[in-house]
């Protein structure tokens, strides 16, 4: 009989590749956070994302994987790779698909809304797209797991939605942008699987036939 759907190995497969994906994303911006750090954070300043600035729309992708301090990549690095983690771990490629687009939601809304006069710059965006897109994901792919782990993560970091508020000094629009990324995210990216067809209805002089021939009479 042949199996519907990802066996067992190909899931576990595919969490061991979004495990060294996330382990590779934050080696990425702790190498950037130290570089950062002892050039007195140049690379935040040159590379953040400057809103109405358009000559600072391509820092849109590079301002994610850029920190202000170390208390701020640290308050990013653990929430960014469970919530990236969850959002990997049923395939990598997509996984790459939602990244990408939650990076441009969260870029281009802050860009249009945020303060002019201010440089951005963090994971906090893509954290919060994360964050969005476990919370539905599960419903729109009918995955009853994926329920059940939208509504654990919601209940467990319930306190992160206090960071789509708006709040003086913090990045608030990525956040809210990067959310919305998310929730639009996990539409865009939903299974689509297509309805088996369904087998031909036999006459029963028909199926009894059938019977017959396989029993060989």
């Amino acid at each position: 009989m042949e199996t519907k759907g990802p066996t067992a190995e190909i899931m576990i497969a595919e969490a061991r590749k979004a495990l060294w994906v996330m382990v590779g994303f934050l080696a990425v911006i702790w190498i950037l956070q130290v570089v950062n750090w002892a050039t007195g954070y140049a690379l935040s300043y040159e590379f953040g994302r400057q809103a109405w600035n358009l000559e600072s729309l391509p820092d849109i992708v590079t301002s994610p994987f850029l920190h202000w301090s170390w208390a701020h990549i640290e308050a990013n690095s653990g929430p960014l790779f469970i919530f990236g983690f969850l959002s990997a771990y049923r395939g990598v490629a997509k996984f790459f698909g939602v990244t990408g687009f939650i990076i441009l939601v969260s870029g281009v809304g802050a860009w249009f809304t945020g303060d002019p006069m201010s440089t951005n710059a963090g994971a906090s965006g893509v954290l919060f797209g994360y964050f969005g897109y476990v919370l539905v994901r599960g419903a729109f792919d009918r995955h009853l797991i994926d329920i059940v782990v939208g509504v654990v993560m919601a209940l467990c970091f319930a306190y992160q939605f206090a960071g789509l508020l708006p709040q003086e000094g913090i990045g608030w629009q990525s956040h809210l942008f990067g959310f919305l990324g998310g929730l639009v995210g996990g539409w865009l990216f939903r299974d689509r699987k297509r309805p088996a067809p369904a087998a031909p209805q036999q006459s029963p002089r028909s199926a009894l036939l059938k019977e017959l021939d396989d029993l060989g009479l």
